[in-house]
């Protein structure tokens, strides 16, 4: 089987690399410097535990597919649909991404879907090189066909990750899982607009508290942080890397890279378009989701707004 990772930045190198140094037919796809430095000169994996460079195949674009080939889909949710345009439909297609759109999306063209939870903490900020910063694993990964199940190809890609410095969990209801990891992932606009700044963790907890009402409303279940602590625990800590400055998640970095757009429709607009359709007012997301796509748009560096700033806005939606 060949698995062919389609984005290979903070996440999909991540897991290229891992599965690659599990013995497995990898085959990355990433554009412009990406591409060019991995070309040239590898993939450079940086862990609490190891600096390796790998010389893994990589391509800019689509290349001739084979019957066992998966696609691993790690590209910002934004990106899903322009990223598979140009495969063939019958490619089985794991979505390890945040947010949980993807799948449906990917699920009116492909046949065979799968969602993958990503708990991997790792930064994409260098061409070539990525860091990821989990201990003893790099990662852990639950894995399940969409809408449910647990078949035999997600059982074997489950297998193959556990290879070699990842977990991989075989998860029949991994949708409940990736709701779970949307409601931490909401925190990802606040980091990107405020940085860690002390109350920053306020703003967190009242947009969760919204779309956990939103949920109950919309009658969609969720991973409890109890569970997801439980379930990490002694698998996946993060640890400081020397010589290396540990960056903000994955919408702090898309500031941070200029890249011009940002996750934040399909996580913050996930719960206001839930809101929308259930009658449940959203406006700490509305907010988020709002002023982290100027942010994006404007090309501001992160940490570009306080938390009080963010707050007065927050009120300001609230009370209309």
């Amino acid at each position: 089987m060949r698995y062919i990772v389609i984005g290979a930045g903070a996440v999909g190198g991540t897991i290229g690399a891992r599965l690659f140094q599990g013995g497995h037919d990898v085959l990355l796809i990433a554009r412009g410097a990406q591409h060019d430095a991995i070309d040239r000169d590898g993939l450079r994996l940086i862990t609490p535990e190891s600096d390796e460079t790998l010389d893994i195949p990589v391509a800019a674009g689509p290349v001739p597919t084979r019957d066992d080939d998966v696609v691993i889909l790690a590209t910002k949710s934004q990106d899903t649909i322009a990223a598979l345009a140009p495969w063939p439909s019958e490619l089985p297609v794991v979505c390890a991404q945040n947010g949980v759109d993807n799948e449906r999306t990917v699920l009116r063209r492909h046949e065979r879907v799968y969602g993958m939870c990503v708990w991997l903490p790792a930064q994409y900020m260098e061409p070539g090189v990525v860091v990821a910063h989990g201990y003893p694993y790099s990662g852990m990964l639950h894995v399940g066909r969409h809408p449910q199940g647990v078949d035999d190809l997600a059982a074997q890609i489950v297998t193959d990750l556990g290879k070699h410095g990842l977990v991989g969990r075989p998860s029949a209801d991994v949708m409940r899982w990736k709701y779970g990891k949307l409601l931490g992932n909401l925190a990802n606009a606040i980091e990107a607009l405020a940085g860690r700044s002390p109350g920053a963790g306020t703003i967190a907890e009242r947009a969760r508290a919204e779309a956990r009402a939103v949920l109950d409303a919309a009658g969609i279940a969720y991973s409890t942080t109890e569970e997801e602590q439980a379930v990490r625990r002694h698998l996946v800590d993060v640890r400081p890397i020397e010589g290396v400055t540990r960056g903000g998640g994955s919408s702090w970095q898309s500031l941070a890279k200029g890249t011009g757009s940002i996750e934040a429709d399909y996580l913050n607009g996930e719960i206001v378009l839930l809101g929308r359709l259930h009658g449940v007012p959203t406006p700490v997301n509305e907010v988020l989701r709002r002023e982290a796509g100027r942010a994006a748009r404007e090309q501001r560096a992160p940490g570009s707004m306080t938390p009080e700033e963010l707050l007065a806005l927050i009120d300001g939606r609230s009370a209309t």
